[in-house]
């Protein structure tokens, strides 16, 4: 055999023609290698992934760990240059011949066709992607020594593939050294990396994915690590990992569970985690099958279950392997691992490959059954929790694999998997829905309990069976959303604690807990039951409706035994009851006490109430009883007494509370109580109680007695009303407060005792003494006083108490007033300690209150017309005598100041109002009317008392009294052509007095002022100022105020003038012109002159810094005043002053330029440009253009050139900058016609598009702007075009597009358009939109409607019925019709009815396959509304087909036919479906069963009847039996009511059994429609014969060993099974193994039970009934 080198060199010279003739085919080859080579991935991580999976797929020697090595490198051994070198070590047996030949080709992999054999590579090209990253590898492996270059061989032309051998560079030895040992591993790559790809290969190398050997079956070992010279120039993170098998758990025929051990070494540090591996086998189905795995006849499909934490490394795990890791998160906690077909880039599985799409359905059933024996796996429940979290709870990003997740959550539902509560060793499992969950808190109630003896067994008797507790936490909430496990409802709770003991059986602390867990949950989940008349503990409800309270929390024991000792004293009257003490204690205690109480308080309806609540509470209910209410009164006393209650609530509910009067009657309603009138004061002063009209009572002597409690004596006699006496409960003079009536005393001369008594009443209730009752007092003659020496009794408002200023008026001779005063001599000194309360009742003591009354004294004389002259010069003459003697006259003077009783000039007159004459009020008297003091009638000796007048109020000076002159302004009539002082002085009024508004108003309206017109009103006139009186020149006729007249002066009162109307300012001159500049504008009267004057008094204006204020500028610029060359007028703003600019617009628009011509304003009016802007007028162009679109002219479109096109752009353009402008509809309406140009011809905005070269469509394809035309400056119009309803975003434009169609016929432009709608999303608006183009050829096709497509047909049942869109276009496409235009994705249930319909009616030859095809889409659509469709739709079979009711006549007919003659039914692993509901569709369609339709040929069977005795039915079918039976179909998920499973029981019991010594030989014959008749034999050691109601049996030889009974067991098992369950064949099997195990131990009773226990069944009360009707007749 030639060596290495020889083999390299003959590959070089026969292959690549190295050394001879050159290949003309070399190039071709080197192109499609780097073609391949740089397409097939497009991540750097493909060389990793490749290279691993090459050592995998290698041969390694026995006994040996196979590994695999990544070292970088800084070092060049190569000498190629290279900044990094990357060496794989591979300790594998080595490259043959073959792989080194392979190597050397394209597609010619070593691996091909060996599937089987466990291969996991792909393409012979794997290896070649070394050339991503490096231009030259190496390979040193048995002997070989060779590289490969990416650059073609100069000798042949051809790169990638030609060997070239190696000598040096690097040497064996420079590899060890890298690699630190003597002996090197088999094979040995180097790659010198390019220098872009040093870093990408480190990154990868770092992150390469600790879990990456999960799935190999031969690799066991993986390092990386970095050798360079430096150790600090490290930059790659290091890492090795390994894996162990530990131990097979358990295998059977097509699954097998271990346990998997992966460590990782990095950093020094070490992790690993340990996976539950499942591996099972599936057929491949032929649906699924691909031409890459034509060789494969089963799917291997491995789950990895992560015990814990999984190994990361910084990125998330990846969880679809195809043996080595993809890049696809799924967001499941486990791994699926499978030979799916991949993307070339490695980074996900195909999807849509039907292959892929067939291990995706496997998955589900794998899972569930991986999971399924995990759960069941031996060992405590507490060990559960972990494994359920493997369940997929959180969706993936994938849809695909949505539906795996879909499909598991379905499988798990019907699983009994959940485990639980139960105080057994036995676990029991049930099925989610079955399952309720309890809330923490009551699960912390429920342990407590278990711990005090309190039983749990029934914890699941109450319609649900219990999650158990190691389960049920927050921390797998999501697990059991998903599995749909639900909270048990309310009434639950209410079940579960009325059935146990969790009220009475647990201590006070944990029953307190259980009211806190109600008083929670209640507005939420409690709140409808009637759960809190079972928790209330110690409520008793006596003869009536019952009251139950607390005490305060607050309150110790004593206080608690308080309440509950006066409630028994009180039974006979209140049904009231208190909480035990105990409770209540430990409610104090408890830390939530007060969310507790408020919730017994507001739900539970127990009242907390403290000693006032109770008493409050119990007074409400003492009605009429006398002895009750008076012990209630002790009860208050002594609360009161023991500080349980304060005097406050004392007084409140004392004065609630009804009493007993002195007459033995019940008073409810009162005001207050007298003590008694024995002893009493009041009845001394007032003789009867004269209160009670007030609602004052007097005590009855029982409140005299003693009181009694628990039998003893707790109020001695006459405690209780001294009490009460004391505490003001029961009143006496003076601390009664007084009546509101007239009373006895005063109506004759007091007593001085009497007098002092009731000055101390007053004394007492001086703020609030009833009006009444005062006025009793102060004007009855009760009061002892003095009288000018005499003495006598007045009330006491007539009366004075002498004071040292009281004496001092009375000494004055001027006074003639006799003055009452208090007798002083009677009453003593103590009546000076009683001064408020004689003021209280009216008695005098002050100096302003002699002046009152002297004051009064003289008024009473004004008011009777007997105050003469005299008697005026004596109260002048007594106010100096006060002010001479400094007695102060203020208080004599405020009397009397304010009465009319001093005579004026218009009649008598307070003096306040009066004028004292002289010169100044001259001036005054022309314009005003003043009461002038009557100097004719008082004579000149009135004016020697000017300060006394003064004093009064008199106005005496002028003294700037302008506000006494508008007072008395004379008449508005009476002040015209007024004097120039006499207005200067009405002026002078104005600024000085308080109401101006009043002298303004008059002369509003009088004719006051001098013009040059005469006299004329004010709001006539204009105070003139040259500073801008030019303004009143444009127009004539405005009056001007005469200033010769008035003088100066009349210049200082700008502000008076204003106010009464006179236009005295700019501001105001301006609006008197603006009203004639208004009038002239709207007559059109403005000439040429008016305009040109005005304007330059505008420029006069605008030197003087004057503006014009806001209405005249309003007025300039609203008035229409400026004519236009359109031949009208119009206002400044709506104007434009022409210039060059406008040149391009003009064409296409009737703008309103001012008219400059020579026959009107001529160019001159260009001169006042600034003064026209400034009036707003148009002059720049960005100005104007909001004129454009309403002015707008859009004629013959072909007349519009491009310029003018672009210039209205430019104007939308400028108009778009303002965010406020809004273009008008006439705009709209205008720019609507069509006089765009487009590659379809002119067309309006709305129906054009622009361009965009992004776009997949060509400018033809469409009305797109016509760019050649308008140059390419149109382009950056983009937002201007938008405006006016040019479509300009490309993706806005596919109605548009879609419209265009019904014109096209070219199928490669409507394709366009197609994939254009497509990528943005477009769906049609109309149903007349809603059609699809079919093509047929080039430029020909038709039009489909959607409902007439599907868009694809997997099942190939539908040709002739549907389009298949699938057949016209591909990938994108087809989603798009999907939800686009509604297209079905695969035909729905209605076409496989019709479909059915056409079989029916046709000659159609319908095959199995169709068949299958046909009913398995029924049932994976299941539903109601399927059933109820099929029902009506089907109508008949096509073919001959029977029921298999008899599944052993099945199993016969089915060997014997060599066509399917039954009809189609689900198998065990196709998704539930009713069996019993597709019976009922066969048989209404006429297919009949197949015991019904063959005819039995009697061979040895008749001999066996006629020979053998029946034997008794028991020793077969006994109650055992029965039991078992009834137990399995009563299982809920056989959903299978008590009638029909009695029926199927007592079908056994009519049986006649017949037991033979030989097998039972039976033959069967069935005719076809056909003609043709199919025979079947049969040799059974049981046979049921259903229509003769016997059952054969051979007798057990027991003499042939166990094995012949098990056989027997098992066959009459089956016979049995299969006849009672032929509906319900998914079951069969279990109750087949089920009946095995009872029958080799006979059916014992007790082994029965335990095997029913083991299953979780059992027999519901009619079952056993039933039992015990049947065998109790025997």
């Amino acid at each position: 055999m030639a060596t290495a080198k020889e083999h390299i060199d003959e590959i070089r010279r026969t292959k690549f023609s190295i050394g001879g003739d050159l290949n003309p085919l070399t190039e071709d080859l080197h192109q499609a290698v780097k073609n391949l080579s740089a397409e097939l991935y497009a991540k750097d991580v493909h060389f990793l992934m490749e290279l691993i999976q090459n050592a995998e797929d290698n041969e390694y020697s026995e006994g040996v760990d196979p590994s695999l090595e990544f070292i970088i490198t800084s070092r060049d051994i190569t000498a190629t240059g290279a900044p990094s070198t990357l060496l794989i070590f591979n300790n594998e047996k080595g490259f043959s011949r073959g792989n080194i030949s392979s190597i050397c080709s394209v597609g010619r992999s070593t691996k091909k066709g060996n599937r089987k054999r466990g291969y996991i590579g792909e393409k012979g090209i794997g290896f070649k992607s070394v050339f991503l990253i490096t231009s030259q590898p190496y390979i040193f492996s048995n002997g070989y020594q060779i590289r490969f270059h990416e650059d073609p061989c100069p000798h042949c032309n051809v790169g990638y593939i030609v060997p070239e051998w190696v000598d040096e560079s690097p040497t064996l030895s420079d590899i060890r050294k890298i690699h630190g040992s003597a002996a090197l591993p088999t094979t040995v790559l180097v790659l010198p990396l390019k220098a872009d790809k040093v870093k990408p290969v480190k990154h990868q190398l770092s992150n390469i994915h600790p879990q990456v050997l999960l799935f190999l079956a031969k690799i066991k070992r993986l390092s990386v690590r970095e050798d360079n010279e430096n150790p600090l120039l490290n930059t790659v993170n290091e890492i090795a990992i390994s894996s162990e098998t530990n131990f097979v758990q358990r295998k059977n025929i097509d699954a097998e569970s271990y346990t998997l051990h992966l460590s990782a070494e990095e950093n020094g540090g070490e992790n690993e985690c340990h996976y539950f591996m499942w591996k099972q086998k599936f057929p491949v189905r032929q649906e699924n099958r691909v031409e890459k795995r034509q060789e494969v006849e089963e799917w291997v499909i491995t789950l990895a279950f992560p015990d814990g934490e999984p190994l990361q490394r910084g990125t998330k795990s990846p969880g679809v392997y195809a043996f080595l890791p993809t890049e696809m998160v799924t967001n499941f906690p486990f791994i699926i691992q499978a030979d799916f077909l991949l993307a070339s880039s490695r980074e996900t599985i195909l999807l849509d490959n039907k292959w892929n799409q067939g291990i995706l359905d496997c998955v589900p059933v794998a899972f569930v059954k991986a999971f399924e024996t995990f759960v069941k796996a031996p060992g405590p429940v507490s060990n559960l929790p972990r494994m359920f979290r493997f369940l997929p709870v959180n969706s993936s990003n994938y849809q695909e694999l949505n539906v795996v997740r879909e499909a598991i959550k379905s499988k798990l539902t019907d699983l009994e998997i959940v485990p639980s509560e139960t105080q057994l060793e036995q676990r029991f499992f049930h099925k989610p829905r079955e399952v309720g969950r309890l809330m923490p808190a009551f699960w912390n109630i429920l342990n407590k309990a278990r711990e005090q003896g309190v039983s749990l067994l029934h914890l699941s008797s109450h319609g649900k069976y219990i999650l158990s507790d190691s389960f049920d936490r927050e921390d797998y909430d999501q697990i059991l959303n998903f599995l749909g496990v639900e909270p048990v409802d309310s009434e639950w709770y209410a079940k579960c604690i009325q059935s146990s003991l969790l009220v009475e059986g647990v201590s006070e602390d944990v029953y307190l807990e259980l009211l806190q867990f109600i008083a929670d949950n209640w507005g939420s989940t409690f709140h409808c039951t009637n759960i809190k008349n079972i928790i209330i503990n110690g409520s008793s409800t006596g003869g009536g409706e019952s009251l139950i309270y607390l005490c305060p929390h607050s309150y110790d024991s004593d206080r608690i035994m308080w309440l509950i000792g006066w409630n028994k004293e009180f039974r006979s009257v209140a049904n009231r009851y208190f909480v035990p003490k105990d409770t209540q204690e430990a409610i104090r205690s408890y830390s939530k006490k007060e969310t507790l109480t408020q919730w017994l308080k507001d739900h539970a309806k127990i009242g907390v109430v403290d000693v006032y609540d109770y008493a409050d509470i119990l007074r409400k209910s003492l009605n009429n009883d006398r002895k009750a209410l008076v012990s209630y009164v002790h009860l208050l006393y002594h609360s009161l007494k023991k500080d349980y209650l304060s005097s406050r609530q004392f007084d409140s509910l004392f004065g609630g509370t009804p009493l007993i009067d002195s007459n033995g009657y019940v008073i409810s309603q009162r005001h207050g109580a007298l003590v008694t009138a024995k002893g009493s004061k009041w009845a001394g002063l007032v003789v009867s109680n004269v209160w009670k009209g007030e609602g004052y009572i007097e005590l009855s002597e029982d409140y005299l007695n003693t009181g009694w409690l628990a039998g003893k004596v707790i109020t001695k006699e006459k405690e209780l009303i001294g009490f009460l006496s004391d505490h003001s409960k029961a009143y006496d003079i003076p601390f009664i407060p007084p009546p509101n009536s007239r009373i006895p005393a005063g109506s004759a001369p007091l007593t001085k005792e009497n007098a002092f008594l009731l000055l101390k009443w007053i004394r007492k209730f001086r703020n609030s003494i009833p009006q009444t009752f005062l006025t009793c007092i102060k004007e009855r003659s009760w009061l002892k006083i003095t009288l000018s020496g005499c003495s006598g009794f007045r009330p006491p408002s007539q009366s004075f108490m002498l004071t040292s200023s009281l004496g001092n008026v009375l000494q004055n001779q001027s006074v003639f007033v006799d003055i009452p005063l208090v007798d002083e001599n009677f009453y003593g000194v103590e009546i000076k300690d009683f001064v408020e309360e004689l003021k209280k009742m009216g008695v005098m003591s002050e100096y302003g209150e002699a002046c009152e009354f002297i004051g009064k004294h003289l008024m009473s004389l004004a008011g009777s017309n007997t105050l003469r002259r005299s008697n005026v010069i004596s109260i002048l003459n007594f106010i100096k005598f006060l002010r001479t003697n400094y007695l102060g006259a203020d208080t004599f003077i405020s009397k009397i100041q304010n009465g009319k009783w001093l005579r004026t000039s218009c009649g008598d007159r307070a003096p306040v109002e009066a004028v004292l004459y002289n010169k100044e009020w001259k001036t005054a008297s022309e314009i005003s009317v003043i009461p002038f003091i009557d100097v004719d009638h008082y004579g000149e000796e009135v004016c020697s008392f000017k300060s006394e007048l003064q004093l009064l109020g008199v106005v005496v000076a002028f003294d700037g009294s302008h506000q006494l002159i508008v007072d008395h302004l004379k008449r508005p009539s009476c002040l015209t052509s007024l004097t120039a002082d006499s207005l200067i002085l009405l002026l002078q009024c104005m600024r000085r007095a308080e109401s101006s508004e009043r002298v303004a108003k008059a002369l509003k309206g009088a004719k006051c002022l001098k013009t040059q017109a005469g006299f004329k009103s004010p709001d006539e006139c204009v105070l003139c100022d040259p500073e801008w009186g030019c303004l009143l020149q444009v127009f004539n006729g405005i009056p001007l105020i005469d200033g010769s007249f008035y003088g100066s002066s009349i210049f200082s009162y700008r502000n008076e003038l204003k106010q009464i109307g006179v236009v005295v300012d700019f501001e105001a001159a301006t609006k008197v012109f603006t009203r004639c500049f208004e009038g002239h504008a709207k007559r059109s009267s403005i000439s040429k002159e008016n305009v040109i004057s005005f304007l330059s008094c505008c420029r006069v204006l605008e030197g003087n810094s004057l503006k014009f204020p806001t209405d005249l500028k309003s007025c300039v610029r609203e008035e229409k005043w400026l004519r236009t060359r359109l031949g009208d007028y119009r206002s400044p703003r709506d104007c434009i002053l022409f210039g060059p600019e406008w040149e391009s617009i003009s064409p296409i628009s009737l703008l309103p330029f001012i008219d400059d011509s020579e026959s009107y304003y001529g160019k001159e009016i260009h001169e006042y440009k600034k003064a026209l802007k400034s009036m707003g007028v148009v002059l720049d162009f960005k100005d104007g253009v909001k004129f454009v679109p309403n002015h707008l002219c859009l004629k013959n479109p072909r007349e519009i050139s491009p310029a003018n096109a672009l210039a209205l752009l430019d104007c939308i353009q400028i108009l778009l900058e303002d965010k406020n402008f809004t273009f008008p509809e006439a705009f709209f309406k205008m720019v609507s016609q069509p006089w765009l140009k487009t590659h379809a011809g002119y067309r309006s905005p709305s129906q054009s598009l622009l361009f965009d070269t992004k776009c997949s469509l060509k400018p033809t394809d469409g009305p797109f702007i016509d760019e050649t035309h308008y140059g390419f400056k149109m382009a950056s119009y983009k937002k201007e075009l938008s405006e006016i309803g040019v479509i300009v975003d490309i993706e806005k434009g596919c109605p548009l597009m879609f419209s265009q169609l019904d014109s096209l016929s070219k199928s490669s432009t409507i394709v366009r358009i197609y994939e254009y709608l497509c990528q943005h999303y477009w769906k049609p608006e109309t149903e007349a939109a809603r059609r699809i183009w079919i093509p047929n050829g080039v430029r020909n096709g038709r039009w489909a409607s959607p409902e007439e497509c599907v868009i694809s047909d997997t099942s190939e049942l539908f040709g002739l019925q549907l389009t298949v869109l699938g057949k016209y276009y591909t990938g994108p496409l087809l989603g798009f019709f999907s939800w686009a235009f509604q297209v079905k994705p695969s035909p729905c249930l209605d076409d496989y009815c019709k479909l059915w319909k056409f079989w029916e009616t046709s000659d159609h030859i319908l095959s199995h396959d169709d068949c299958c095809k046909f009913w398995g889409y029924v049932i994976k659509h299941c539903n109601s509304k399927t059933e109820k469709t099929l029902a009506e739709e089907l109508v008949k079979v096509p073919h001959d087909a029977f029921i298999p009711d008899d599944l052993q006549l099945k199993e016969l007919f089915e060997k014997s036919s060599p066509h399917p003659i039954f009809v189609w039914y689900r198998e065990p692993r196709v998704p539930s479906f009713p069996w019993t509901k597709l019976l009922e569709i066969f048989q209404r369609i006429g297919v009949c069963n197949i015991s019904e339709s063959v005819q039995k040929e009697d061979l040895s069977l008749a001999n066996v009847v006629k020979s053998e005795e029946p034997v008794t039915r028991d020793h077969f079918i006994g109650k055992g039996l029965l039991k078992l039976i009834l137990g399995y179909l009563s299982n809920p998920t056989l959903a299978m009511e008590v009638e029909k499973r009695h029926k199927a029981v007592q079908r056994l019991l009519d049986l006649t059994v017949v037991e033979t010594v030989e097998p039972i030989d039976v033959s069967y014959k069935l005719s076809m429609s056909s003609g043709k008749t199919l025979h079947v034999k049969a040799s059974r050691m049981v046979l049921w014969e259903r229509e003769s109601s016997m059952i054969f049996t051979q007798k057990i030889d027991r003499s042939k060993g166990p094995g012949n009974l098990i056989e027997h067991a098992t066959c009459f098992s089956e016979v049995i099974s299969q006849g009672l369950l032929w509906e319900h064949s998914d079951n069969i099997d279990a109750l087949s193994a089920l009946l095995t195990s009872a029958f080799l131990l006979e059916f014992n009773e007790e082994v029965v039970s335990f095997l029913m226990k083991s299953k979780n069944l059992q027999t519901f009360m009619v079952d056993e009934d039933f039992l015990s009707s049947v065998f109790s007749s025997k």
